[in-house]
C-alpha cells in the first residue's frame, strides 16, 4: 500500500532535498507551498519546478499574508543583511526571521495532511548550517508533533498518528547537497536568495546565498544557479 506524505516545499535547496528523501522512502507526495508575502517570491516558481521534477501528486499553493504584520526583512521594508561572516551568523536571531513562520506553515501542512489522510509531514529545517531561527530546532519539531496529535480529530480518535519528519536537521549544508546529488535533485531548479534582483538572480551576499555557496564548495560540486 502506498503511503502518502505532505512536504512543505519552499522551492529552496533544503526542502527540495527533503522531498527527494521522502520520495526515496516510498511516499506519494502532496506538496504545499505558502505565499506568505515574502519579498523573494521567485521561490514559489522554483517550488513549482521542483514539484514537476519530483512528480508530486498534488501541489497546493496557499496564500497567508504575513506581510500585513511585517517584522521581518523578508516581509517588510527592512534591509536584508549582506556579507555577514560565519561568526556573526552563528549568534543571535537575524532580521530575516519571520515571526512564527514555521508554526504557521506546519499548521497548514497539518490541515492538508488530515484531509488527505497522510500521517507523515516532511519539512526541510536544519539546525547546523542555518541562520539561528528558533523554529528550525529539534525541540520545536518535537513540540509540534505532540501538538499535531492533540489538536486534530484524526489524532484524538487515533485514526492517524502524525509524525513530523525533519531529515536534514542534523546535517551540514554540504552533507545535504551530497545527499541530494545522490538522489538526483536538480539544484538548478531551486531558489535560495533572500534578495534577488527583478529577474530572480541571486544576490550572492545574503545569509542564504552564503550558506548555499559554502555548502556547494564543501560538497565539492558547482552550484548550478547564477549569481549577480
Amino acid at each position: 500500500m502506498t503511503r502518502s506524505a505532505i512536504i512543505l516545499l519552499s522551492g529552496g535547496l533544503d526542502s527540495a532535498t527533503a522531498a527527494a528523501i521522502a520520495r526515496r522512502e516510498g511516499y506519494e507526495l502532496f506538496a504545499i507551498s505558502v505565499d506568505y508575502g515574502q519579498r523573494h517570491r521567485f521561490e514559489l516558481e522554483a517550488a513549482r519546478r521542483v514539484c514537476a521534477a519530483l512528480g508530486v501528486r498534488r501541489h497546493a499553493v496557499v496564500k497567508v499574508d504575513l506581510a500585513q504584520f511585517g517584522g521581518s526583512a523578508l516581509t517588510d521594508a527592512i534591509a536584508v543583511p549582506k556579507d555577514r561572516d560565519a561568526e556573526t551568523m552563528s549568534h543571535g536571531i537575524p532580521v530575516t526571521y519571520v515571526p512564527a513562520r514555521n508554526t504557521v506553515l506546519l499548521s497548514l501542512a497539518l490541515a492538508y495532511a488530515e484531509v488527505v489522510r497522510a500521517a507523515d509531514i516532511f519539512i526541510g529545517v536544519n539546525a547546523i548550517d542555518y541562520s539561528g531561527y528558533p523554529d528550525c530546532r529539534g525541540e520545536f519539531i518535537a513540540a509540534f508533533e505532540k501538538l499535531a496529535n492533540l489538536a486534530t480529530k484524526a489524532g484524538v480518535e487515533g485514526t492517524l498518528n502524525f509524525r513530523i519528519h525533519a531529515p536534514l536537521i542534523q546535517m551540514t549544508k554540504a552533507e545535504i547537497i551530497r545527499r541530494g546529488v545522490e538522489l538526483g535533485v536538480d539544484y538548478g531548479l531551486t531558489h535560495s536568495c533572500y534578495d534577488p534582483n527583478s529577474q530572480g538572480v541571486a544576490c550572492g551576499h545574503c545569509d542564504a546565498c552564503q550558506l548555499r555557496r559554502k555548502g556547494f564548495a564543501g560538497a565539492g560540486f558547482d552550484d548550478p544557479i547564477k549569481y549577480q
